[in-house]
């Protein structure tokens, strides 16, 4: 079946069956974000497992163990199928569920555009010299999620971009943080050159499990710069809806979390993968729902 964009769309047991395919991969592998999809109504939560699915299946073709060569040609391939199912023509599961999200919530397509370009830069050599080139990574293969998100959840106003870019930011950070051991033995060292060198710290330390102060110092310089994007993010939480609000919160708690666990801990993230337990993010949860700060009513009506 075949339509464009805003068409008539595709037979309902097609659909239907796409966002049962979605949904199954997300509670299979979102582990940090399907809790919060249920904060959400049945046809947010089945958007956002739309968009999950397209996100996982997108990294699951770099960190394919096959050789490089293949990886780029899969990607590729994945790049020309996106393209054609934006115009109607679906030939994966994923397809029908994510093309009526995109069309049914606004988001632009560029936003999916921009991940297969980020999740290309993994195909690279994985180093970056400056922040600057870092943050352009996060960008593409975070901030555009959250902007993504926010289309779905529904927002208030412009002004909800730039700090849904922000939050973004802060949690492909903490994921950064929390996978150096992982990425490393992957041959991807995303903490800048120019970080490491102000601290003495080495690639060749990082691939040895090097443990002392340079190592700690580098941590502890590289989490507050996190928490400064996780401050610029809340500023998100006015501009949402109270679909979003709920959401929002409890999303960002767990990474807060996370980020605060590899805070304590330090090294220690070069020994062991920083997690939090089912039962600690279930807490985070609903301390994050029983929180609900008046907020600065903002004009503009909610897009969703």
């Amino acid at each position: 079946m075949s339509r464009p964009i805003g068409g008539a769309g595709p037979v309902s047991r097609e659909l239907e069956a796409s966002y049962t395919h979605c949904e199954r991969l997300a509670r299979r592998k979102a582990k940090n974000f399907y809790l919060s999809f249920w904060l959400l109504p049945r046809d947010k939560r089945r958007a956002m497992s739309a968009l999950y699915a397209f996100l996982r299946h997108t990294d699951d073709l770099v960190d394919d163990p096959r050789p490089l060569s293949v990886r780029r040609e899969s990607l590729a391939s994945w790049r020309e199928s996106m393209e054609r199912a934006l115009l109607g023509s679906f030939d994966s599961p994923i397809w029908p569920a994510l093309v009526d999200t995109v069309a049914r919530y606004r988001i632009p397509p560029e936003y999916l555009r921009e991940v297969i370009r980020g999740v290309e830069m993994d195909l690279s050599d994985g180093r970056y010299e400056t922040f600057d080139q870092l943050a352009l990574y996060c960008y593409r293969v975070a901030s555009v999620v959250g902007l993504s998100c926010i289309h779905i959840w529904g927002f208030r106003g412009r002004e909800a971009l730039e700090p849904a870019q922000h939050c973004g930011t802060a949690f492909q950070l903490t994921n950064i943080l929390r996978d150096l051991k992982e990425d490393a033995q992957q041959g991807r060292f995303y903490l800048p050159r120019e970080d490491l060198d102000r601290f003495g710290y080495t690639i060749d330390d990082l691939c040895r499990g090097v443990r002392d102060e340079r190592l700690a110092r580098l941590i502890r310089f590289e989490v507050e710069r996190v928490e400064s994007f996780y401050r610029l993010g809340a500023e998100l939480e006015r501009w949402l809806g109270e679909d979003g609000r709920r959401i929002f919160r409890t999303m960002t708690g767990i990474y807060h979390g996370l980020l605060d666990e590899i805070k304590r801990r330090e090294g220690d993230v070069l020994d062991h993968r920083i997690r939090l337990s089912p039962w600690r993010k279930m807490a985070i949860a609903a301390r994050c729902l029983a929180a609900a700060p008046r907020l600065t009513p903002a004009p503009a009506a909610v897009r969703s």
